[in-house]
């Protein structure tokens, strides 16, 4: 980022309000950040030298930790009194650390107040909630998973949006022309976490679920079961053989009506350069290659929350959490460097660094022009209407680990073992009894919580 930006980021941080302070007491606001990589460090340092140069006396370090050594290197942080003010983790650390005591809930009940609680996506604040209603953390940016779906197609035919279970099977088999190589849908049948990602959706918006609130495996349930055979009916539409992520590669061949994926495939959409990798038949021998249709992101819609018996979406988020600290001075500090963080000009720097991947936690912002001139020319083919709707998915945004604001590591270790793919694997490939899959999947739940 160049100097021209830097001085962008500070006038329009000015220009909504941000004052410049003066602290007593010099402070000092450590931040952990996950992102690791150069140039994404790089846009974070001057984040903090902006806040910096408006708050006299505050001194904002940035460390970057791997995601994968967060956990430890916290537990040794805290075991040396050394924890920092502030770090940017995922979801499922940020839950254990609420456990652990250690996070300052009032800075972010603060900060909730002061930004407003309506602001935030209601599923992604809930995702951070503790059992007794505290905030363990604060969203920050996440991806979200849904149903894109080729709009002009339903609308040839008359179909309704793919967001309930039975508008997405109508769909699937009115679409579905198997002599002529096309396709309604592709649903994951490997053996891999694409599988258990388009599974878990479709599971939590039927009340499915792997642990209660009590932490007992409740797995193998009726509503499990009927997800299960769904699934298996949704998966007779699907191109031959064992399908996985690469579905986009139908897709953006024109071979296919609709398919889940995160929000990570807006650019593949969109820009022809990004797009090439699925346009070949290197990957699948019934497609033959195509060219790049530049209409494609107009005539593709988006279904981030699918119902059944309830609202559910899927995706993962990242938030900011303040670690409970003995200096006043520092925790105003933090306070301050967050909601500097949360404003928009802050925030739009923040989440173009992985445009589609990073997506906001406040509601507003991706409509924001702004936030529309992202650095790939992606966005603004979108349109904000769009871009709005790709995010509502974080209002009812969950998941298997955490029920009730209490996290089940159990979860995390279930789906290392891919234990779920290879049930949908087992019912969709090798035609086994649902009902024998799930016990099967639920006897391995068992052996892996040493029950």
């Amino acid at each position: 980022m160049n100097n021209r930006t830097s001085l962008f980021v500070a006038g329009t941080v000015l220009a909504n309000g941000l004052l410049i302070s003066s602290l007593a007491n010099a402070a000092t606001v450590e931040f952990w950040t996950a992102q690791t990589q150069t140039d994404r460090l790089q846009n974070i340092e001057l984040l903090a030298s902006t806040f910096e140069a408006l708050n006299d006396g505050v001194t904002v370090k940035v460390v970057a930790v791997d995601e994968n050594e967060m956990a430890t290197q916290m537990a040794a942080a805290v075991a040396a009194g050394t924890t920092p003010q502030l770090i940017e983790v995922n979801s499922e650390i940020i839950m254990a650390l609420g456990e652990e005591g250690i996070v300052d809930t009032k800075t972010h009940q603060g900060v909730i107040k002061d930004i407003g609680k309506n602001r935030f996506h209601k599923g992604a604040l809930t995702t951070l909630t503790s059992p007794s209603g505290e905030y363990y953390g604060l969203p920050y940016h996440g991806w979200i998973q849904g149903i894109w779906y080729r709009k002009d197609w339903f609308d040839e035919k008359g179909l309704a949006a793919p967001n309930t279970w039975k508008n997405i099977e109508t769909a699937a088999k009115a679409l579905t022309d198997k002599a002529n190589n096309q396709y309604g849908i592709l649903v994951g049948t490997k053996q891999d976490s694409y599988t258990e990602q388009v599974f878990t959706q479709l599971a939590l918006s039927n009340n499915a679920a792997e642990f209660n609130a009590k932490g007992d495996l409740v797995f193998n349930s009726p509503a499990t079961l009927e997800t299960i055979k769904y699934y298996k009916e949704l998966a007779k539409y699907n191109p031959p053989g064992p399908q996985n992520w690469r579905a986009r590669d139908y897709y953006l061949q024109g071979k296919m009506g609709m398919f889940f994926y995160s929000s990570y495939i807006m650019d593949d959409l969109a820009l022809a350069e990004v797009a090439k990798g699925s346009l070949s038949s290197e990957n699948f021998k019934e497609l033959s290659g195509g060219t790049f249709d530049p209409e494609l992101v107009k005539n593709t819609a988006f279904a981030p929350i699918i119902t059944n018996k309830s609202a559910a979406s899927y995706g993962t988020l990242s938030g900011l959490v303040a670690l409970k600290t003995q200096s006043a001075e520092d925790t105003k500090a933090t306070k301050d460097f967050i909601e500097f963080m949360y404003d928009p000009a802050s925030y739009i720097t923040f989440l173009h660094m992985a445009p589609g991947g990073m997506n906001p936690m406040l509601k507003g912002i991706a409509e924001d022009p702004a936030y529309l001139e992202d650095p790939n020319g992606v966005f603004k083919l979108y349109g904000p209407e769009k871009m709005k709707q790709i995010v509502s998915g974080f209002d009812d945004i969950r998941s298997f680990s955490v029920v009730k604001g209490k996290t089940f590591p159990a979860s995390g270790a279930i789906f290392a073992k891919s234990v779920i793919p290879r049930m949908i694997y087992d019912v969709t490939i090798e035609g086994k009894d649902p009902q024998a899959a799930l016990d099967s999947a639920e006897a391995e739940m068992k052996a892996i919580m040493g029950e």
